[in-house]
């Protein structure tokens, strides 16, 4: 007598007109916009760039759909093939039919194609899906529900599932076996599958951030979790299936898949702060980014070293910059002079060194300075205008170094170079000038003859 039992759906496929809406189709569509979900999250938690695992998805789902139903083809191949079967009914996907083991292998070709094309590495994009795939198989297993397939061996248990006659386990020929014609009630597989595969999801994730399982690790670590349940569910059930020294061909597959998700672990043990990258090769943008500053930096490089000295100077003299507008007219003003006086002098200057005056010459030029009015005679008081035409020369070089930082400081040098000679001459001018005075004797003459002397002179000049 059963005090409970689950029942089994009447039916799994509605008409939507000339459309059929499949429960078992459902289910799987249902897990795999579950794991896309999951996945993105945790893909986008990583670093990486949201809407990689939507374009992954698009080559990994078809890879898994084909690679799932090959694998319950070939395993499973007298349902399809041999006398009384029809080959075509290999296709009808909708029927029921997916093996985990083709999924997971052909779906992982598919996504590794598509982390190709992504730019993305396999490993951390596997690590952040490994939830998502544990979720998709919960949900999927639904759809076993929907087509009553894929249950135990009968039991008593309040949590059984009830099988209708039709779909109860048959012999080749289609006929119900004996032993199962007054049987009702099975062990719910697909429940406990569904159930096995939830707590893996949720152990993947609580595992993957404590223990920070990159590398691939998160993935291996629900490979190992699943066959380690398929395992003794796989002991459970009844339907038909290859069997080798008592045990299911799904059994070997567990273990051998087991074994080498397990050595994965073992063998990347200690990883958890080796700095995993998420692309297979830098992003064209980030590539654009990151060379702008440096090339900027190289094109200003050269530049930069002369102007470093006198990029300094002139935050210095913004500062006091009013104190310096003042002083700017004097420097304007003395220019013309500056133009003027050292023409004369340079020209002077050799002059009194190359072809010394005559004793005649100097004594004309004595008497017609001792003649001419006391104006003349004051000529030397606004001598000194040299001197202060010296700072306005220094600014003036000054200035030019802060407008024009690149030019060599050779014109620097020359302009203190021609400003110490233009000195030097003023000053051999003056000392000539004072030995003139102190050596010449004014003589008495009259306004009349001093006029003539004058005019002699100047003549003689």
């Amino acid at each position: 007598m059963h005090l409970a039992s689950i029942p089994s759906p009447s039916q799994g496929v509605w008409q939507l007109g000339p459309f059929p809406l499949r429960a078992y189709a459902l289910m799987i569509i249902i897990g795999v916009v579950v794991a896309v979900w999951l996945g993105e999250k945790r893909w986008t938690a990583k670093g990486g760039r949201p809407g990689t695992v939507v374009d992954v998805a698009v080559w990994a789902v078809p890879f898994g759909l084909v690679g799932g139903r090959l694998y319950h083809v070939i395993t499973d191949h007298q349902m399809y093939f041999g006398a009384g079967r029809d080959p075509l009914d290999a296709l009808k996907v909708w029927n029921g039919g997916l093996g985990i083991w083709g999924a997971v292998a052909l779906g992982a070709l598919g996504a590794w194609i598509g982390c190709r094309r992504m730019n993305v590495r396999l490993a951390p994009f596997a690590d952040a899906v490994a939830p998502g795939i544990a979720l998709a198989q919960a949900i999927g297993r639904w759809g076993n529900w929907w087509n009553q397939e894929l249950y135990g061996r009968p039991t008593n248990l309040p949590w059984a599932v009830e099988i209708d006659f039709a779909h109860r386990p048959k012999d080749e020929f289609g006929a119900v076996l004996p032993q199962y014609e007054t049987v009702g009630t099975y062990h719910p597989t697909f429940l406990y599958e569904s159930l096995w595969c939830l707590g893996l999801a949720i152990v993947v994730i609580w595992a993957g951030g404590r223990f920070n399982l990159n590398h691939g690790r998160s993935f291996a670590l629900y490979v190992a979790g699943y066959t380690l349940g398929r395992g003794w569910i796989e002991a459970l059930r009844i339907d038909p299936a290859h069997e080798f020294l008592g045990l299911r061909l799904n059994d070997y597959t567990a273990i051998v898949v087991f074994l080498a998700a397990a050595a994965y672990l073992y063998l990347n043990r200690g990883k958890a702060r080796v700095p995993e990258p998420l692309t297979l090769r830098p992003e064209p943008a980030e590539d654009a980014e990151g060379a702008e500053p440096a090339d900027v930096a190289e094109e200003a490089g050269p530049a930069a070293v002369p102007l470093t000295k006198d990029a300094d100077e002139p935050k210095d003299a913004e500062e006091p910059k009013d104190a310096d507008e003042p002083a700017e007219p004097v420097a304007t003003e003395p220019e013309p002079v500056a133009e003027s006086v050292p023409e004369p002098v340079v020209e002077s200057a050799p002059e009194t060194v190359v072809e010394p005056e005559t004793e005649s010459k100097a004594e004309s030029k004595a008497e017609a300075e001792a003649a001419s009015e006391p104006e003349a005679a004051e000529e030397p008081a606004p001598e000194p205008e040299p001197a202060a035409q010296e700072a306005p020369a220094e600014e003036k070089a000054e200035r030019r170094t802060e407008d024009e930082p690149a030019e060599p400081a050779a014109e620097a040098e020359e302009e203190p170079a021609a400003a110490a000679v233009e000195e030097t001459a003023r000053q051999e001018d003056e000392e000539s000038a004072k030995a003139r005075e102190e050596d010449a004797v004014p003589e008495p003459a009259e306004p009349a003859d001093g006029e003539a002397a004058v005019k002699t002179a100047k003549g003689e000049a």
